[in-house]
C-alpha cells in the first residue's frame, strides 16, 4: 500500500522534529513544503507531504496513518 500524510505546524523547531521523525520512520518527502499565514493566530505555518510503501499490507479507511 502507499500511504500519504500532510504534516503541519507552526514555523518553528516542533514543525523541523515532526517532519525528522517522519523520515526516521521511513516516509519521503514528497513535493515542496509550503509556507502561509494564519490569519486566526497571526503566526506563519508550515506544510510537508510525505509518503511511504508499506509492502503485503492493505489500504483501508481505518488505517491509522501515525502508526506508520
Amino acid at each position: 500500500m502507499k500511504l500519504y500524510r500532510f504534516l503541519s505546524g507552526p514555523d518553528d523547531s516542533t514543525f523541523c522534529h515532526k517532519v525528522t521523525s517522519a523520515l526516521n520512520k521511513g516516509w519521503h518527502l514528497f513535493g515542496s513544503p509550503t509556507y502561509a499565514y494564519d490569519k486566526t493566530t497571526k503566526s506563519m505555518r508550515c506544510g510537508q507531504a510525505v509518503v511511504k510503501d508499506i509492502e503485503g499490507q492493505d489500504y483501508g479507511p481505518d488505517t491509522k496513518l501515525s502508526d506508520w
